[in-house]
């Protein structure tokens, strides 16, 4: 059976993150078909990457996981005023490596584990074009490496480290169409095998999802529902502001609305009793709360999957998103099961069409299900993975071979 290591910069139930989320759920889908490990860091926190987890190794869900210590935690202070530097000028690959080594986590253990172990793994898969053990891993061990991403059209893609950085992987595993078009285009390496864009992560939703538990529980009925991070990156200052404009605008027809939020707040929640916040949930309690809501709003403009709006559809619930963020403007458009805007009046649109189209709400949400069902389906992405793992395997074969 081949070895395949899965590399990112956190790992664990603990961690919530996107990008970290589909890493995980990726290597114990291809459990069954190989000897899968996960090597990745000792933190948690994606703003400080102290180190929280103390065991080096642990079993996961099928998974053998290796975690290595950060060398420090991240001074975030000095790490913006770095980084508003360093993205004002054309800094030189020297000064951007500094700044890859301050972004972190910066695991010096990790990368010298890859070089050592080269040989023992028939493929590496790294997730998230961003950070340090991608960049540095890459470098190490490119020729057996697929890449996922997660890109978008961000700040940090801009400099230049990046440029060769996407040109060392052997393949590449694109979320989406948009994606892949963004990232060939930026990086001219449309010869490299890849999946074509169909699909980065499948949706498994629980055998029970109920949304009167979560009425129950919470005693909450008539909600928006945010997922994620709860920070300025992510949409959330523009959130707030429009959603209070929106309850200003129609004081009766919106009297009961609330927003509720599920996810770490890294910002400043406005107080107000329309906003019920109620940090890390359960699995149980995300879906229940998805079913139980209107609608999920994603304000993020920078999104290379978004599985809470693949859930959200899975579940037979509308989404609005901002039209900025290409990608899920994507699923929108190809499933036709939300809705997207521009600025507040066309999200206040969003809202009261929702509210006063029953008929139409219905038929997005099951035209949502519908493309989840036919796109997101484990089956074919991890058969279009492990395609990948077998090109890259048989190609490093061929070359040492060559030699």
């Amino acid at each position: 059976m081949k070895r395949v290591a899965f590399v990112t910069q956190r790992y664990g139930e603990a961690v919530n993150g996107g990008a970290e989320l589909q890493c995980r759920l990726l290597a114990e889908h291809l459990c069954d078909r190989y000897e899968v490990e996960a090597l990745t860091t000792k933190a948690i926190d994606y703003v400080t990457w102290k180190d929280e987890y103390k065991e080096d190794e642990e079993e996961l869900n099928g998974v053998r996981v290796r975690r290595f210590s950060v060398v420090e935690p991240r001074d975030n202070a000095a790490f913006n005023r770095f980084s508003a530097k360093v993205f004002s000028q054309d800094a030189g690959i020297t000064e951007e490596e500094r700044w890859m080594d301050m972004q972190g986590p910066r695991s010096e253990e990790l990368i010298r584990y890859l070089s050592e172990h080269y040989d023992d793994y028939d493929a590496f898969v790294f997730c998230c074009y961003l950070y340090y053990p991608t960049y540095y891993g890459l470098k190490a061990v490119g020729k057996k490496a697929i890449l996922i991403p997660d890109a978008h059209d961000e700040t940090p893609i801009h400099l230049g480290i990046f440029r060769n950085m996407f040109t060392w992987p052997n393949a590449v595993f694109y979320n989406t169409k948009e994606e892949q078009r963004f990232v060939e285009g930026k990086f001219r390496i449309t010869e490299k095998p890849n999946n074509n864009g169909l699909g980065g992560v499948g949706i498994d939703l629980p055998a029970e999802v109920s949304a009167d538990r979560f009425y129950q529980k919470y005693g909450i009925k008539d909600f928006i529902l945010y997922i994620g991070r709860i920070e300025e990156h992510k949409g959330c200052k523009e959130m707030f502001q429009y959603f209070a404009e929106l309850k200003k605008r129609h004081p009766e027809d919106l009297a009961d609305l609330k927003l509720v939020l599920m996810g770490k707040a890294v910002m400043d929640v406005p107080k107000s009793e329309d906003i019920v916040e109620l940090g890390f949930v359960s699995e149980e309690d995300k879906y229940d709360g998805i079913a139980a809501s209107s609608f999920l709003w994603l304000p993020s403009k920078f999104e290379s999957l978004s599985i809470v709006v693949l859930e959200a559809m899975a579940l037979k619930r509308p989404v609005v998103i901002d039209a900025d963020c290409e990608v899920v403007r994507g699923h929108c458009i190809r499933s036709n099961g939300g809705l997207y805007y521009h600025g507040f009046l066309e999200f206040e649109g969003c809202v009261m069409y929702l509210r006063e189209h029953e008929k139409q709400a219905v038929q997005m949400a099951e035209n949502g299900k519908k493309y989840v069902d036919e796109y997101y389906a484990w089956d074919s992405i991890t058969e279009r993975l492990a395609n990948l793992i077998e090109t890259v395997s048989e190609s490093t074969k061929e070359l040492r071979m060559g030699n």
